[in-house]
């Protein structure tokens, strides 16, 4: 049908001969985009658990991938500050700086490009105020935005599922584009849609096996989270989202 003609063009893979001879802002030897957005002049930066001592995210990976399903209902139990860390260590962490400046994560994407942002509303992490953060990979550590007393319905309505609200804490995932397109030019975004799949998988096994659950969601608001999330909806703008929280024995 021709009105799925452009969606189903963007799938294929069909122009890397043309990309290949294309002139790439790589190729004329523009600058390579920023690895990762700075934080904001005198913003508050929150330490996380380091990797290395990471003690939790241990059940079997049989078994995560055995467990791994969608919940949209959690308990009013809290994460904890280390559960946290890990599932944003496990979702965008860096293992490795490359000279070319790229980075290796815990995570695949298309020529190690990674063009995503991870915005995470605490509502409940143990030792975390209620807010808006910023995770910033590089540093492992997250950048506090702002708080506000009615942010649970702001979140459950930019991302157009009450359940958004209510998890204890929601992952919101921008892209910038640029970063792929520097490389890729015109191939770059059906990349960024892959990577996508890629860093929310690892959600779903990594909150698994801290005993939680969560729900994807590509349903949300494009207007309402781009404006809850504070970008400008050309160069940095929403692409995913996915509430997190523990769920009842039994059903982890």
């Amino acid at each position: 049908m021709e009105k799925h003609d452009a969606g189903r063009s963007l799938l294929k893979s069909d122009r890397w001969d043309e990309w290949r001879k294309s002139e790439t802002d790589q190729k004329k030897k523009l600058p390579n985009p920023p690895l990762q957005k700075p934080a904001p002049p005198g913003a508050t930066l929150i330490d996380l658990v380091a990797p290395e001592a990471l003690a939790v995210g241990n059940m079997p990976f049989i078994e995560a991938v055995r467990r791994r399903q969608t919940h949209r209902s959690y308990t009013a139990d809290p994460l904890s500050l280390e559960e946290l860390s890990f599932l944003l260590w496990a979702t965008q962490g860096v293992r490795q700086v490359s000279p070319g400046q790229s980075t290796l994560r815990t995570v695949p994407s298309g020529g190690a490009r990674h063009p995503f942002e991870t915005y995470v509303f605490a509502n409940r992490v143990t030792g975390l105020e209620p807010a808006l953060y910023r995770y910033l990979p590089l540093d492992h550590k997250l950048c506090f935005l702002r708080a506000h007393p009615d942010m649970a319905a702001q979140v459950a309505s930019a991302c157009n599922h009450e359940f958004a609200g209510r998890s204890a804490v929601t992952f919101m995932w921008t892209a910038i584009p640029y970063r792929t397109e520097w490389r890729y030019a015109f191939v770059a975004h059906k990349l960024i849609l892959l990577d996508a799949g890629h860093l929310c998988q690892n959600l779903y096994l990594a909150a698994t096996a801290i005993g939680g659950g969560m729900c994807a969601i590509g349903a949300y608001s494009q207007s309402r989270l781009d404006q809850f999330l504070d970008v400008d909806g050309r160069d940095e703008f929403a692409v995913y989202a996915a509430p997190v929280g523990k769920v009842k024995a039994g059903e982890a």
